[in-house]
């Protein structure tokens, strides 16, 4: 099996449901409205685990009900809750808008997750048994580069998701085994809109970039390879929260298994066609006999 650790963010999505997004300053009439367990590093933790990884969690909730609700969705999917810390006060919130067309809009209160700014007892050994280490930029900096001098110091693969996406320093990027942009954050990172472009660029930092494409699939670029490109298998989106976070997580356990990267990259765009045909985070999320049904499908095995 393979064991991921994942340093990061654990939210409750509070999701609206919209025909439109508002612009600056409107007022429009949603149809729905859910609160969901999300957060960019609990949402790749979740994919993993359901898709056969053997997951730990480093992070933070709050003392409040969404805490007590996002400790027992994690545990549900299977995922080791151990590193897992309460902190007084909130839990971290991300404000979601969905329009008919599934796409999304969001703004993160970070809350308790600003208070992880480090490992603590334990947190290295959990990040050196791993496989691979997921990060993510919703925790303060300081936290993402000390679990990256971990998993370095540990041969451990280190998966890096800008997001939100903000200027890293070089001493960050050089830790980091795979970056995973989508285009839109390759493109803050870099200058380039061009997602090649903007791979190249970012290959000058990092061995390996996949740049995620949405429905167009993703981008790959690693040193002295020539860059190829993963389609998506075309389905029709409902929600498209969480589906870069479902990609992320069935790469790392693709590649924990061994994949060669174009078919881990196959296998990761399948887990995320899936994600978006339902609405939510984790709960539009594969397991393993889905996406393993789904991939078949698509020629994939």
């Amino acid at each position: 099996m393979t064991a991921i650790a994942v340093l990061g963010s654990t939210n409750m999505d509070l999701v609206a449901y919209v025909p439109k997004a508002p612009r600056l300053g409107e007022t429009v009439t949603g149809r729905e409205f859910r609160t969901v367990p999300g957060g960019k590093g609990a949402n790749q933790a979740v994919a993993a685990a359901l898709l056969g990884g053997e997951v730990v969690m480093i992070g933070a909730v709050g003392a409040d009900a969404f805490g007590v609700r996002l400790r027992a969705a994690l545990s549900a999917s299977g995922v080791d809750t151990t590193a897992l810390r309460t902190v007084e006060g909130a839990s971290g919130t991300a404000h979601i808008t969905v329009d008919d067309e599934g796409a999304n809009s969001i703004i993160v209160i970070p809350a308790a997750n600003a208070l992880v700014t480090g490992l603590e007892a334990g947190d290295e050994a959990r990040i050196g048994s791993a496989d691979s280490l997921l990060l993510q930029l919703e925790l303060p900096l300081e936290a993402v580069a000390a679990g990256a001098r971990a998993a370095r110091a540990h041969g451990v693969r280190t998966v890096l998701t800008p997001a939100p996406a903000r200027p890293l320093p070089r001493d960050l990027l050089e830790l980091v085994d795979v970056l995973v942009p989508n285009e839109h954050e390759a493109a803050t990172l870099t200058g380039f809109t061009d997602p090649l472009g903007a791979a190249e660029a970012l290959l000058r930092e990092v061995p390996e970039v996949v740049v995620t494409l949405g429905a167009a699939g993703a981008l790959y670029a690693a040193r002295g390879r020539e860059p190829l490109t993963v389609a998506a298998p075309r389905v029709r989106a409902v929600d498209t929260t969480a589906a870069g976070d479902t990609f992320v997580g069935a790469l790392a356990v693709a590649l924990g298994e061994g994949r060669p990267m174009p078919e881990a990259l196959a296998w990761a765009a399948c887990g995320a066609a899936l994600s978006v045909q339902r609405p939510g985070a984790q709960d539009s999320m594969p397991s393993r006999a889905d996406l393993v049904a789904f991939a078949a499908g698509q020629g994939i095995r």
